[in-house]
């Protein structure tokens, strides 16, 4: 019996189903919010690398020397 199996089973025996439904869906959304954070952090560094590529187009074209 792994880890998990033996906590939902402690739990189950105590009664306390509530507090085993609480924790699934804090562990649920804590995991979206990871991995929403995730993906919002890799547009983001998206983003910048467009941005970056756009300012050394302008500067190529506009004989900016700097």
């Amino acid at each position: 019996m792994n880890i998990a199996e033996k906590v939902a089973e402690t739990v189950i025996s105590r009664g306390d189903l509530a507090h085993l439904a609480l924790f699934v869906w804090a562990s649920g959304a804590s995991a979206l919010l990871a991995m929403t954070l995730r993906d919002l952090f890799a547009a983001n560094r998206r983003f910048d690398e467009f941005v970056r590529e756009l300012s050394l187009f302008n500067r190529r074209h506009t004989g900016d020397p700097s």
